[in-house]
């Protein structure tokens, strides 16, 4: 699986859960009555928007960093590229430990995920709008300064620390049928799917990414990766330009159904989740439950359309939102006063 590292396997994960005990929040399994209603079946939400650093990004960063410095491989440093969560994520990873930190950015970062990590000590360099572009930079930095490259997906200590999230959702909801999980470069659905699959093997794996960002449902499609370049979809986090080399592999081996949902589903779906659940998504966090409104209503663009059986849980993956944009969102929304 992959060709720079062996897979991540359950003890893995569990090695990274016991790592990051106390160090991160064991976000809440909430029941969601109104998407329940719509889906006839029970759906619940993995609020990881409300985890440290408002995603769940520190999950994989944390583990990195803390084992690197575990191991006595204490760097000079730490740099990594990331769109806005995974770069607060390293810096509040960094601090922690007592690093410097460098976070390449894309020119089009949201400015509250930009302040954010400023406000963490992180130094924050701009470059390009691809995520190739900008892990190239990251990469080059760390050779021509010293320092140690955090990725944001392929690696497998980060893959372990974002699936101790799947270890809290088998925990929460032992009887679980269906997780639903964003998919951006992969981290967060590879380490998920390894947890379930080596867990419950019959729980079924569905990965969701924007219509504008398609790269893993095109790589799925063709069998290897693709790179569609540069992505313009609301759901920031999930602009990758093609699926991680590393956790491509994990999609292959463990996911059984990759969809897409279209922009105005994905800010209707985080107005939804304000107005009906009380809790803020940001876009790339909303993907899931924007899933499973179109699956109810049966218009759902599939790489293999299956049927979903509940208990589903969406994993809502960040709350870093640019508030400017959601009251823009609040105030198009038609027939808000039904909510």
């Amino acid at each position: 699986m992959g060709t720079m590292y062996p897979p991540v396997t359950r003890s893995e994960i569990e090695v990274a859960q016991a790592r990051l005990r106390d160090r991160v929040q064991v976000t809440p399994l909430l029941y969601a009555p109104a998407l329940s209603a719509a889906a006839g079946m029970d759906v619940y939400l993995k609020c990881e928007n409300l985890q440290i650093t408002g995603s769940f990004k520190v999950r994989g960063a944390l583990n990195m960093i803390l084992a690197l410095c575990a191991e006595g491989q204490r760097p000079a440093g730490v740099v990594t590229a990331s769109s806005g969560n995974h770069g607060q994520a390293v810096a509040y990873a960094a601090r922690q430990a007592g690093l410097p930190c460098t976070v390449v950015v894309p020119e089009t970062v949201v400015a509250v995920k930009e302040r954010a990590i400023q406000a963490l000590g992180a130094r924050v360099v701009r470059c390009g709008t691809t995520s190739s572009a900008r892990l190239e930079l990251a990469q080059q930095l760390a050779e021509d300064q010293g320092l140690v490259y955090i990725p944001p997906y392929d690696h497998p200590l980060i893959v372990a620390g974002q699936g101790t999230i799947g270890l809290e959702v088998l925990a929460q909801c032992p009887q679980v049928q269906t997780v639903v999980v964003p998919v951006g470069g992969g981290g967060l659905i590879s380490g998920i799917a390894t947890a379930m699959k080596q867990s419950q093997a019959q729980v079924r794996v569905v990965g969701v990414e924007p219509e504008l960002a398609r790269d893993t449902f095109l790589s799925r499609q063709t069998g290897q990766r693709v790179d569609i370049g540069t992505s313009h979809t609301v759901a920031d986090g999930l602009r990758s330009s093609q699926p991680g080399e590393y956790t491509f592999a994990f999609v292959e081996r463990y996911v059984d159904e990759l969809v897409l949902v279209p922009e105005a589903d994905i800010t209707g779906a985080a107005v939804r989740l304000l107005a009906d659940h009380k809790l803020v998504a940001e876009p790339s966090g909303a993907v899931s439950a924007a899933a499973v409104q179109a699956k109810a209503e049966g218009r759902l663009v599939s790489t293999a359309p299956q049927l979903w059986t509940g208990p589903v849980v969406c994993i809502v993956s960040g709350g870093n939102v640019d508030w400017a944009l959601l009251a823009q969102w609040l105030l198009a929304a038609e027939g808000l006063e039904r909510f």
